[in-house]
């Protein structure tokens, strides 16, 4: 476990944009990496995910602008502009349409976290 940050103030054009494998381009805002392992907080574009699950990390997506589906263990859900989603762990997901997403993962997110099948 990292030592927790005392606290972390960063604003979004400040912070890393990389592309996801799975996800798309991503912006991650608060990460592991900022000395704390309790929360991610990215904000992410998706048009075409891949479908993939995590066996640590339980992640909440809120909908900022776009549209699109997602699809959860086989279910299709509808996504628009305030739209909250909890995925638990293990939950085979992804997403598809064009939307830009507040991803928050806890624990915070790890790469190799990350399964596809």
């Amino acid at each position: 476990m990292n030592k927790p940050a005392k606290w972390i103030v960063r604003h979004r054009d400040n912070a890393r944009a990389v592309v996801c494998s799975a996800c798309g381009e991503s912006t991650r805002i608060l990460t592991r990496a900022d000395g704390q392992d309790v929360v991610n907080f990215h904000v992410t574009h998706i048009l075409e995910s891949k479908r993939h699950y995590h066996k640590k990390c339980n992640e909440v997506y809120y909908i900022l602008e776009g549209s699109g589906k997602m699809e959860l263990d086989g279910e299709t859900v509808e996504l628009t502009p305030g739209t909250t989603v909890y995925i638990p762990v293990g939950t085979r997901h992804r997403g598809y349409g064009d939307f830009k997403t507040v991803v928050v993962g806890t624990p915070a997110f790890e790469e190799a976290d990350e399964y596809f099948d």
